[in-house]
């Protein structure tokens, strides 16, 4: 079980470690629209800017145990899907042993290190003129998940 908050991460010390994203989107009158997991391997942070994590991709095993990425697809060219999130580690915790599929098709990671928690809530701001935008409030998810 994943219960234990991780509070000596870093900027620095994040990069490098693979990572479990468990997202969870809701509607601006709160009902849960989508839940999300995705791994991946963060590349780099910055305070501002947030944290980027390179996704797994389509066809990939991510094996965290031996930081090794196994390519089942022969294209080394293939441009591979990036996450940036917010740089606040009060929702990561260190992540269960064992593997875990995502939600991506053909996707899994084996022993990550951690796993990060995000609430995602749709605003809604009548003074925005474009209709066609949309904003989102990221809250970080601080209770320790449970998995299984």
């Amino acid at each position: 079980m994943a219960n234990k908050k991780m509070q000596q991460l870093t900027l620095d010390t994040c990069i490098g470690k693979t990572v479990l994203v468990a997202l969870s989107y809701f509607s601006a009158t709160n009902e849960l629209l989508k839940q999300s997991l995705l791994a991946g391997e963060v590349i780099s942070a910055d305070s501002e800017q947030g944290l980027t994590i390179l996704l797994a991709a389509s066809n990939n095993d991510v094996d965290a145990a031996n930081n090794k990425t196994h390519h089942k697809s022969h294209n080394k060219q293939e441009n591979k899907p990036q996450l940036i999130i917010p740089a606040d580690f009060s929702c990561w915790f260190t992540a269960p042993k064992g593997s875990f599929h995502t939600s991506q098709k053909d996707i899994k990671i084996t022993d990550p290190n951690f796993l990060i928690t995000w609430d995602i809530y749709q605003q809604q701001d009548k003074s925005i003129v474009d209709q066609d935008q949309q904003w989102w409030q990221w809250r970080p998810r601080q209770a320790p998940p449970s998995v299984g």
